[in-house]
């Protein structure tokens, strides 16, 4: 129960809570995995671009921007330092010279290879503290409050 000078519905109270547990959590954990990235000096939004890039080929700035939920003028920017160290590397389509593809370089290649292992055990870890199936609930549920609101791509 909150309290204080403001006063809430039960509703209310047990939404707050639930954004404020669910937003200190994901605070935390994204706190312990960055620390692995910044010896690869990487940022979090560098890391999710790199990652969605190895596994999934190439896309564009509006794709990679839904994908590891960002904006695209944040993704902007993001790609332009990936791309001041070689690590991605942007193509314009032949045919609609509007579409500019982010692709992974060689370098950007054997980066998130050598990185990734440690971010995955880093998470493992992170989620070792739920049971399977908690884990798997966790999922469901943040999955369906992210689709709550679903963007509309640009591209």
């Amino acid at each position: 129960m909150l309290t204080g000078i403001a006063t809430y519905s039960d509703t209310e109270q047990r939404a707050l809570s639930a954004y404020t547990k669910l937003m200190r959590a994901a605070e935390s954990v994204t706190g312990r995995t960055s620390r692995i990235l910044s010896s690869s000096n990487l940022t979090v939004s560098q890391f999710g671009i790199l990652e969605v890039l190895f596994h999934k080929g190439s896309f564009c700035q509006c794709e990679l921007a839904a994908k590891i939920l960002k904006s695209t003028g944040n993704i902007t920017m993001v790609i332009d330092n990936l791309e001041k160290r070689n690590l991605v590397r942007r193509e314009r389509d032949h045919d609609d010279r509007r579409f500019i593809a982010i692709h992974l370089t060689e370098s950007g290649r054997l980066l998130i290879e050598d990185v990734f292992p440690s971010v995955m055990a880093a998470i493992v870890k992170e989620m070792s503290i739920l049971e399977e199936s908690e884990q798997d609930e966790l999922a469901r549920l943040c999955r369906l409050i992210g689709l709550q609101e679903k963007k509309e791509l640009e591209c």
